[in-house]
């Protein structure tokens, strides 16, 4: 136990050591992502709204959907504090980009910190998309058949109403374990009536309601595809809890592969092992992180995180191959896992 206790020790202290200069966040590289998404999505909005053509308003709708999802992403970094630093900012724009679309930011971010405590150690975790063994044994026929085609049926129907239902639901069970979730729950609902409540009146005086309902439906499902892909790939099936928190979150999230360019729209959470580990560490440093961590790993003969296909390659392989997580033995082991047949 002496000895392991001390090896834990010394790879902290390494991990700290190769990490040490990637901690500083830089105001200008996360403001300038927030601003040239939001200018993107406003520019194709402003497109959608003075075209007459219904196909060329719907396209220009969709496409406006897939970069309010990139957008939306930079309210991640906004609860870490590490897109611009400036608390004030990282506190007041996600709330002015989400709850438009219903998103309850404030309680999404009290439910985010139990979840990067409770990933791969405490089967509660507000965030796990996975069930286990015992939960598809004790449910519904439907509900087995639901879990079954889970990925198809969160991305593609529920997409941002389950994830706004999710949050919502997950945040009434947590008030008894963070008592703050209340106080949230009342900020995002009033936040919500007053915002969507300005903008229904503004629809409705200039005669344009329907238009306006299928401009928010369009961005509900595509953003929402966008929000569940990334919210399944990050943990799905490698539930368990290994030696010693850190080495936890770099085996219980997954890393992806991808191009620079996909990185930076999914600010950098493609490495979400090491923004486990570290959430202090800003997005564009993060594949930087994973490189020096790797090398500390292999150092003390650990095995190294891997690094999967990309976003839609994994995707669709784990939409094929359904699993559960099997018992998880408590005293630092991993979970076990089982496939089960769609």
């Amino acid at each position: 136990m002496g000895d392991r206790t001390m090896t834990l020790t010394s790879l902290s202290q390494e991990l700290r050591q190769v990490t040490a200069d990637l901690h500083q966040v830089n105001p200008l590289v996360g403001l300038l992502r927030f601003s040239i998404l939001g200018l993107i999505f406003f520019s194709l909005v402003t497109l959608a709204w003075l075209t007459p053509k219904v196909s060329l308003f719907v396209g220009a709708t969709m496409l406006a959907g897939i970069f309010y999802g990139y957008w939306l992403l930079c309210t991640h970094d906004m609860i870490h504090r590490t897109l611009t630093g400036w608390n004030w900012f990282d506190a007041l724009m996600p709330r002015l980009i989400g709850w438009p679309m219903l998103w309850p930011h404030s309680i999404y971010a009290e439910l985010h910190r139990l979840h990067h405590g409770w990933n791969g150690i405490d089967l509660r975790d507000p965030e796990r998309v996975q069930w286990t063994w015992q939960e598809y044994q004790q449910a519904h026929p439907f509900v087995r058949w639901y879990v079954r085609h889970q990925w198809v049926c969160d991305i593609f129907v529920l997409a941002g109403f389950g994830m706004i239902f999710k949050t919502f639901i997950k945040g009434v069970r947590f008030q008894t374990v963070v008592p703050r979730i209340r106080q949230q729950l009342l900020l995002d609902i009033t936040g919500m009536l007053m915002v969507n409540g300005i903008l229904l009146i503004l629809v409705i005086s200039q005669g344009v309601l329907l238009r306006y309902l299928l401009f928010w439906l369009i961005l509900e499902r595509v953003a929402g595809v966008i929000g569940q892909t990334r919210d399944h790939l990050e943990h799905y099936a490698l539930w368990g809890r290994f030696t010693g928190h850190q080495l936890t979150q770099f085996y219980a999230c997954r890393n992806l592969n991808t191009s620079s360019l996909v990185g930076w729209l999914m600010g950098g959470l493609n490495y979400h092992g090491v923004h486990h580990a570290f959430p202090d560490i800003p997005f564009n440093l993060l594949p930087e992180a994973f490189h020096r961590i790797q090398g500390v790993l292999q150092q003390h003969g650990l095995p190294l995180m891997q690094l999967e296909p990309g976003y839609l390659k994994s995707t669709y392989w784990w939409s094929r191959h359904p699993s559960l997580i099997g018992e998880v033995d408590n005293s630092d082991t991993t979970g076990r896992h089982c496939m089960i047949p769609v």
